[in-house]
C-alpha cells in the first residue's frame, strides 16, 4: 500500500524521501518491525480476548510432566500470527506483485481451515476438531491454486543460465600470442516458463520435471501442480505436529523463514545469481518483505508462547506456518530444499508414521502392540523419558538453527 502511494507521490509531487519506499531493504526492516510491534502490542489484547471468550484447549491427560498445568491456557493465538504477518505485508509489499499475492491468499486460506479447526474444537469440545479429509481437501485445493498458477500466470518466469563462448587472449613464453574459446555460464536476457527447480548438492544445481515427462511440457506442468499439492500438505502437516510444547514450533520455524528470506533476496538480485550461479527468478525479490513480516510475526509471537506459554497458537497458527513455507518454497524454486531446511518437520512426520507403522505391524505378525517410541511425535518421546520440557525446545531450536546454515552452505557446495 505505501509503496504505490509513495510511488504516485514521488512521481506526480517530487517529494523528497517518497523514493526510498523502492527499496526492498527499506521495506523489509520496517515490515520485520511493524510486525514485532504487532504481535507484542496486540498479542495481548487477543490472548485477553481469547481467554474471556473461554477459547481454550481441552487437554488430554497423556502423562506427561507439566500437561495438566497448562489447562486453562488460551488455543487458537495463531491469530496474532496471522495478523502480524498480514498487517506489515499490506503496508509495505507490492501488492501487484504476483508472489506476494499468492503468500496473502496462502495465509488467509490456511489460517480459515486452522482456525475451524480450533473453533470446533473449542466450541464443541470435540478433540477431534475439523476432520482429517476436510483438512486434506483444504490443503490439496491450495496446491492446485499454487500450482496452477505457478504454470499460467505469464508473472511468473525464470531467467535461465546459458553457455557463451568467450574469446580470451593468452600469451607464451615466446610472447607469442595464443587465442583460446573458453565456455563461461552466464544469464540469459529472456524470461521464460520452466518446470525448472533448485536441487542441492549437485554441480548443476537445477532438475527440470520435464525430464520425468519426456519433455512434454503440459504433463510437466501437470506433474508439478501434484508436487506442490505434496509440499503444501506435507510441510503443514509437519509443523501442526511440531506444535507440541510451549515455543517448539515458532522458534524452529523462525530460522527456516530467515533462510527464505535470504535465498528469495538472492534468486531475486540478477547480481547476486549470476554471481553465485543460481536460478534467477524476476521480481521474486519482493517476498523478502513478507518473509520480514513472517519473522517478525514469529518472534513476536514467542513473546507470548514460550515456556511457560500464555497462549497456543493452534491449528491456526502451526497449518498456516508450514503452508506458508511450502508455498513460499515453491515459489523461490527451492522445494527440494525443503526436507533439508525443514528437516525437524521431517523428523517429526517421520517419527508418527514410523510409529503406526510399528504398531500396526507388531499387532498383526507378534500378536501384541510394540512401540517403536515412548510416544510420538518424538518430541513427546523426550517428554516420557523425563527431559525438561525447555530443554528440548532449545535442543529442537538449535537443530533447526544447524539446518538452516547447512542450507545455505549447499549455495556453494556442490
Amino acid at each position: 500500500m505505501f509503496y504505490h502511494l509513495f510511488e504516485y507521490l514521488d512521481k506526480a509531487y517530487n517529494i523528497p524521501g517518497t523514493g526510498v519506499f523502492r527499496y526492498i531493504s527499506f521495506r523489509a526492516a520496517a515490515a520485520i518491525i511493524i510486525a514485532l510491534l504487532v504481535g507484542t502490542i496486540f498479542g495481548r489484547r487477543i490472548i485477553d480476548f481469547l481467554r474471556r471468550q473461554q477459547i481454550d484447549e481441552d487437554i488430554r491427560d497423556l502423562g506427561l510432566a507439566g500437561q495438566m498445568q497448562k489447562k486453562g491456557t488460551p488455543t487458537m493465538g495463531g491469530i496474532i500470527i496471522l495478523l502480524a504477518i498480514l498487517v506489515p505485508t499490506l503496508l509495505f509489499g507490492r501488492l501487484d506483485n504476483i508472489y506476494i499475492q499468492l503468500m496473502l491468499v496462502s495465509t488467509v486460506w490456511l489460517g480459515f481451515i486452522g482456525g475451524l479447526d480450533d473453533y470446533i474444537k473449542v466450541s464443541r469440545h470435540n478433540k477431534e476438531g475439523l476432520k482429517g479429509k476436510f483438512k486434506i481437501v483444504g490443503q490439496v485445493g491450495l496446491g492446485i491454486i499454487v500450482g496452477t498458477t505457478m504454470w499460467l500466470s505469464q508473472d511468473i518466469t525464470v531467467r535461465e543460465r546459458t553457455v557463451t563462448k568467450v574469446e580470451t587472449i593468452y600469451v607464451d613464453a615466446e610472447g607469442n600470442q595464443i587465442d583460446h574459446g573458453v565456455q563461461r555460464i552466464v544469464l540469459g536476457s529472456k524470461d521464460q516458463k520452466t518446470t525448472k527447480t533448485t536441487i542441492p548438492f549437485f554441480k548443476g544445481n537445477e532438475f527440470d520435471y520435464a525430464w520425468l515427462t519426456g519433455g512434454n511440457e503440459t504433463a510437466a506442468w501437470l506433474l508439478y501442480i501434484l508436487v506442490a499439492i505434496f509440499v503444501v500438505t506435507a510441510v503443514s502437516n509437519g509443523a501442526n505436529l511440531t506444535d507440541g510444547l510451549d515455543g517448539l514450533a515458532t522458534g524452529v520455524s523462525a530460522p527456516i523463514v530467515v533462510v527464505l528470506g535470504v535465498l528469495a533476496y538472492l534468486s531475486g538480485h540478477v547480481v547476486y545469481a549470476d554471481y553465485l550461479n543460481i536460478m534467477y527468478i524476476p521480481d521474486s525479490g519482493e517476498l523478502v518483505v513478507f518473509a520480514a513480516a513472517f519473522a517478525g510475526a514469529l518472534i513476536g509471537f514467542l513473546w507470548y508462547n514460550a515456556f511457560p506459554a500464555q497462549v497456543f497458537m493452534g491449528d491456526t497458527g502451526s497449518l498456516s506456518i508450514g503452508g506458508i513455507i511450502a508455498v513460499f518454497a515453491l515459489c523461490i524454486r527451492k522445494e527440494l530444499m525443503l526436507p533439508l531446511l525443514c528437516g525437524v518437520f521431517l523428523v517429526e512426520n517421520l517419527s508418527v508414521m514410523l510409529q503406526l507403522s510399528y504398531r500396526r505391524y507388531t499387532r498383526k505378525y507378534c500378536g501384541e502392540e510394540r512401540r517403536l517410541f515412548l510416544m510420538s511425535p518424538i518430541h513427546h518421546h523426550y517428554q516420557k523419558k523425563n527431559m525438561h520440557e525447555n530443554k528440548i525446545v532449545v535442543r529442537f531450536w538449535i537443530a533447526s538453527l544447524l539446518l538452516a546454515a547447512l542450507t545455505l552452505v549447499t549455495l556453494k557446495i556442490r
